[in-house]
């Protein structure tokens, strides 16, 4: 049995402009262990979704239009709120994007440290703040008798992302889902910050969601890709495989929009040089479910069943076992015609 397997998930907004569909079929399982990367533009339903296994998305205006999730044997969108909050936080972790929003100004880090203990492991106080302690040594931050017993604003943008590592693995928990949270860090701490999660993640053996928009951390962190366009997943597999044998067009766009090596792209008729290569169109309309693939407006090779049809997420032809794609085009054989 995975650790989770999601099936069928479908989230609406009901807004009053209409209804928002942020996610429409999503279909995937975790295993134990496993570093799922979930990559994709604003709007394409990686944060939603996720967020909405652990009613963490304001109902109303959103909903849980259909599916189901299975942690562990147990279905999260059945649960009560309660039955859920006895989870969150102790067998699913939870790293926000934005650590200066999501501890509490007011309170110490000790604080908000010992309250998931308290409340999770029933641990006394006294022992909640020596494991307070020793999870703020374990994250990497220096003096952590001393700064325990400081306020959020006392620490560095770096080093609040690390108190809410600590936050989020407190109480050791089989899943950590991160949403983004590297995002708002420099380079310099951002790498600091993956290699802790490496590590972290082989001392606990706990799988991972990691939510970002970055290509780059998804290479460095993940086991398994999932590229996400339009509230489905458009390619999903072994993160080499994803990378150098890519079968979306989506996810062949993300790539070729990354910096070549500080190399810059050649420049156009009138001696123009683009900074990056972009995909050209626009987003799909949320408001309305697209007929066919929601990318096909953008796709270069779009076919006209891709106008007319969702095609389903399967093994790619010729591809690494796991490495599913949702196309009704065939984008090796397409790219090797154009050259």
């Amino acid at each position: 049995m995975p650790l989770l397997d999601i099936q069928d998930l479908t989230v609406r907004f009901d807004t009053g402009e209409g209804t928002v569909h942020a996610v429409n079929g999503v279909t995937y399982s975790l295993e134990e262990g496993e570093t799922l990367g979930v990559v994709g533009e604003s709007g394409s339903g990686k944060s939603v979704h996720v967020l909405s296994l652990l009613g963490l998305i304001p109902r109303p205006p959103g909903r849980i239009a259909g599916g189901r999730a299975l942690f562990r044997g147990r279905d999260l969108l059945a649960m009560s709120e309660p039955e859920l909050r006895a989870i969150r936080g102790a067998e699913i972790g939870i790293i926000f994007q934005d650590p200066m929003t999501a501890l509490n100004p007011v309170l110490r880090v000790s604080t908000q440290i010992v309250e998931a203990l308290v409340c999770h492991r029933r641990m006394s106080r006294a022992a909640a703040l020596r494991r307070a302690v020793e999870l703020l040594d374990l994250v990497g931050i220096p003096e952590p008798h001393r700064r325990v017993t400081q306020y959020p604003h006392e620490f560095s943008g770096g080093m609040r992302q690390r108190v809410m590592i600590a936050i989020g693995i407190a109480c050791e928990p089989k899943l950590l889902i991160a949403d983004e949270p590297t995002t708002a860090l420099d380079v310099t701490v951002q790498a600091q910050v993956l290699e802790l999660m490496r590590d972290l993640k082989k001392r606990l053996g706990m799988a991972m969601i990691w939510i970002t928009h970055d290509m780059g951390v998804v290479a460095g962190i993940a086991d398994t890709v999932q590229v996400m366009y339009g509230g489905r997943i458009q390619e999903r597999g072994p993160t080499r495989a994803v990378f150098h044998d890519t079968r979306s067009a989506y996810t062949w766009g993300l790539l070729r929009s990354l910096p070549d090596h500080g190399q810059a792209p050649e420049p156009d008729a009138e001696g123009r040089r683009p900074r990056l290569l972009q995909i050209g169109g626009q987003p799909p309309d949320l408001f309305q479910t697209p007929k066919g693939d929601p990318f096909a407006p953008r796709n270069p090779w779009a076919t006209e069943r891709c106008q007319q049809e969702v095609p389903p997420l399967v093994q790619a032809p010729g591809g690494a076992p796991g490495h599913m794609v949702a196309a009704w085009y065939d984008l090796r054989a397409a790219k090797e015609k154009a050259a």
